[in-house]
């Protein structure tokens, strides 16, 4: 039932404001995940993260790319199942747009992710992203909430 509501909220807010004629980006961090979105992406293809990320990786976008161009005119973000990723896309991502926002009249350095609106989706309680012969701890620094976002 959780799985129904979440994707019916997600839907119902994407349909609102694709209506008025703005842009908002789905995204899951698994191709399967991203086909129950609409127009959904994975995250890494959207955003172009790799695979193997690092606390060091940047995102590949260049900030007069038209996968830039799309990001800043984006209005909203919907990053569903992100309990299953690495704290390391986030702040990929947060660099990433705070690089690309910051020429736009609504960026606020002191606002995560440039000030665009971004919504994490997924059960924060459940699923935990999955770390190689990781123990406990590598987990648990691993989850977006031992992130500074």
């Amino acid at each position: 039932m959780e799985v129904l509501k979440k994707h019916f909220s997600g839907n119902l807010m994407s349909v609102e404001i694709r209506s008025r004629g703005d842009i908002v980006l789905n995204v899951a961090p698994s191709g399967i995940a991203s086909l129950l979105l609409p127009n959904g992406r994975t995250t890494h293809s959207r955003f172009k993260i790799s695979l193997n990320i690092t606390e060091d990786f940047i995102c590949n976008i260049k900030p007069s790319s038209p996968q830039a161009m799309l990001l800043l005119k984006a209005k909203l973000i919907i990053w569903d199942e992100a309990p299953m990723v690495s704290r390391y896309c986030y702040e990929a991502l947060d660099k990433c747009l705070g690089d690309i926002m910051r020429f736009s009249p609504t960026y606020n350095k002191d606002l995560p992710f440039g000030a665009k609106v971004v919504i994490l989706g997924g059960d924060f309680r459940q699923v935990f992203p999955v770390i190689s012969r990781g123990l406990r701890q590598d987990i648990i620094h691993s989850t977006v909430n031992s992130s500074y976002l």
